[in-house]
């Protein structure tokens, strides 16, 4: 099982505001939308280039380079010229700190 890597302060993470991490070689976007925290691969699956620096529209990312939309709470891809979504990654708040974990490779998940 992975490791639960920091983000950030819940006190420094505002609704409306994304933080990005590296995690087990995965650019990992942790998004907090209204108070909940989500996280999805910082990657979009149409042509490899990062998500973030795109709009964020309610709960969708939108590619800056290609206008694909996913969701940023399931991953799903909603808009061409994106088919596929975007990998998830479990969030934690604990002791006032967001948290985010990798457990693609867990077998438990």
């Amino acid at each position: 099982m992975s490791d639960w890597v920091e983000v950030a302060a819940v006190d420094d993470f505002p609704p409306g505001t994304s933080r990005t991490v590296e995690m087990d070689g995965a650019q990992v976007a942790v998004f907090n939308l209204d108070g909940a925290y989500y996280a999805i691969q910082d990657v979009c699956t149409h042509d490899g280039g990062i998500l973030t620096g795109g709009e964020v529209d309610g709960d969708m990312i939108v590619c800056p380079r290609h206008g694909a939309r996913f969701c940023i709470r399931t991953g799903k891809a909603l808009t061409p010229p994106a088919y596929e979504g975007v990998a998830t990654f479990p969030v934690r708040v604990e002791g006032g700190v967001v948290s985010v974990r990798d457990a693609r490779r867990d077998e438990s998940d």
